[in-house]
């Protein structure tokens, strides 16, 4: 693909991903989006797919460099979906160009006993990006609202005074979220949240190619199987997710997830377009570090 200023690259990026943008979660619903959706593209459009991807993944290494080099914001991707929706595959293949010193990738499992003595949110806020960086949290403080509110012993669990496990304690925690993300983003973190909708059916076609070749064995865990009887729970968790969480300051994107080309061609257009909107420029030096560079220039051509 011929390389371009971007402009007609960015907006096509803007149309191919902004039904996928919820910012006021009020009226979602989750069934409005279909998991097999690819926004018009049809199924041959799979193999130039791979070419947009590439370039998408070098627009975001040029717009990485100049995050970096600003060192004024920050950047946080979060990902959440059931098990095969593809998060791993889609942030390796998205940020596969990028620089590794100017990012870095968490995924939270389980919360370890020290995590469980600290707030919720601990965990998460400690591995926050620098300004300049690329933060990715495959999983997040979201499971909050996800897991633990499928899986009513996981609260239980968390050693919070039995007094403060009330029938509002979903509605505070959204509240809580929403403040703090508002906090993050008026500090400089552009915050951009992905669930990936992935079908009941697709999902299983996954489990079974994970259990039927020997090198994909290590992906499966019985545990992903026991919580597809939870499925219907899980749905209901996430659409409260994006109805109560989703704002102008920290959008939801729901992109379907049923075919991986589209899921990470959505992912990375969502990701340099926000990026691009940021204006993000290599600093412009001042007299004092002309002359020195200009000093550093004869030392050199003396030698």
């Amino acid at each position: 693909m011929a390389k371009s200023d971007g402009k007609s690259e960015f907006k096509k990026m803007r149309k191919l991903v902004e039904p996928y943008r919820i910012t006021d979660g009020k009226k979602f619903r989750l069934k409005d989006i279909d998991p097999g959706d690819t926004g018009g593209l049809k199924s041959e459009f799979k193999g130039e797919a791979k070419a947009l991807l590439a370039r998408g993944v070098e627009l975001l290494s040029d717009e990485q460099a100049r995050l970096y080099a600003q060192d004024r914001w920050g950047v946080l991707l979060i990902f959440q979906a059931m098990d095969a929706a593809g998060k791993d595959g889609t942030i390796k293949h998205v940020t596969s160009g990028l620089d590794p010193q100017g990012m870095q990738v968490y995924s939270f499992k389980a919360p370890s006993s020290e995590e469980l003595d600290h707030d919720y949110m601990w965990r998460c806020m400690r591995a926050l990006p620098e300004r300049g960086r690329i933060g990715v949290f495959n999983r997040s403080y979201y499971e909050e609202v996800l897991a633990v509110r499928v899986h009513e012993a996981f609260l239980m669990n968390q050693k919070l005074p039995r007094e403060l496990i009330t029938k509002k304690v979903w509605d505070e925690r959204y509240q809580d979220i929403r403040a703090m993300e508002r906090y993050l983003s008026s500090n400089g973190y552009l915050i951009l949240k992905f669930f990936l909708h992935v079908s009941k059916k697709e999902q299983k076609k996954r489990f079974m190619e994970r259990l039927d070749f020997p090198d994909k064995n290590w992906k499966f865990s019985s545990a992903d199987a026991r919580e597809r009887q939870y499925w219907d729970s899980y749905m209901d968790s996430f659409e409260q997710m994006v109805r109560n969480t989703a704002t102008d300051y920290a959008p939801w994107h729901v992109i379907p997830a049923d075919n991986k080309w589209f899921t990470r061609l959505a992912v990375s257009d969502t990701i340099v377009d926000a990026m691009e909107k940021l204006n993000l420029k290599f600093p412009k030096i001042d007299d004092a570090k002309k002359k020195e560079l200009a000093a550093a220039r004869k030392i050199l051509m003396s030698e």
